[in-house]
């Protein structure tokens, strides 16, 4: 096979969540642009008509919309037996819904820790279990999670994030090693510092977002549409040797 049609998508049906903005937002709009239909989901997901699936449809591709608390048990149930039942085959799951919440460790509250690692970690699993089954009876699927630096790091004052991404790097390991002679590959994306919703506070500190951009070798913040080219190639054919890794997208933050 040509090299460049490893990396075509045509025919495929990829989920993607926390898909309505950010990075999850040009994670979908890649796996379109590469020829893969949508299906979208997170918490506030218009079910009709909105920006992203008004994009996906203009690039020819097939947009299917969901909702799902991701803090809630029983919500994450729900979806995951209709999306399931409504989809015959799923070919890409991207984990991307997440939150983070800020706070001293000492000043940390058992609130923000139990809703971080409900939608960061618990969600997460959840999801892909349920997905992971239906791919391993199809004898295909490629799993994609959104880590972070953090999954390497400390960070400093979200303990609950850096627990919950922490857990997400040995989770991908965890579904590798049981999976990739299932025929699944579980791959992760670590995000460095980019210009999202996540990170505003950080970039409207002036210390804090000097000294971030002080070690970046790159010496920008990142673009959401940094991720295209690695979330296409994690879901595509090119690379099917892959299991249990994480590639960094973070402007050479991690090498420094």
């Amino acid at each position: 096979m040509n090299i460049l049609d490893q990396f075509k998508l045509t025919g495929k049906t990829a989920l993607v969540t926390g898909c309505n903005k950010g990075i999850g937002k040009a994670m979908a709009l890649g796996l379109a642009e590469a020829g893969a239909d949508i299906i979208g989901v997170s918490a506030t997901l218009a079910l009709s008509g909105s920006e992203i699936e008004n994009e996906v449809k203009a690039l020819g591709r097939n947009f299917k919309a969901y909702q799902c608390d991701f803090g809630n048990r029983e919500s994450i149930t729900a979806f995951t037996q209709k999306v399931t039942a409504e989809n015959n085959v799923i070919d890409i799951l991207v984990n991307n819904a997440g939150t983070i919440m800020r706070n001293p460790a000492a000043e940390h509250s058992d609130e923000y820790w139990d809703k971080v690692i409900a939608i960061n970690l618990d969600a997460q699993f959840i999801i892909t279990r349920e997905i992971g089954k239906k791919m391993i009876g199809q004898g295909s699927g490629k799993i994609i999670f959104t880590a972070s630096l953090l999954s390497f790091q400390g960070g400093i004052n979200v303990p609950g994030y850096a627990a919950s991404k922490g857990a997400i790097a040995s989770l991908i390991k965890a579904f590798a090693n049981e999976w990739a002679g299932k025929g699944l590959n579980v791959n992760g994306i670590a995000p460095g510092y980019i210009a999202t919703d996540n990170t505003e506070a950080l970039r409207a500190d002036p210390v804090r977002s000097k000294s971030i951009l002080d070690r970046i070798p790159a010496n920008r913040w990142g673009e959401v549409e940094d991720f295209k080219g690695p979330t296409v190639f994690l879901a595509s054919k090119a690379s099917d040797y892959m299991n249990g890794t994480i590639v960094t997208v973070d402007g050479g933050w991690m090498g420094r």
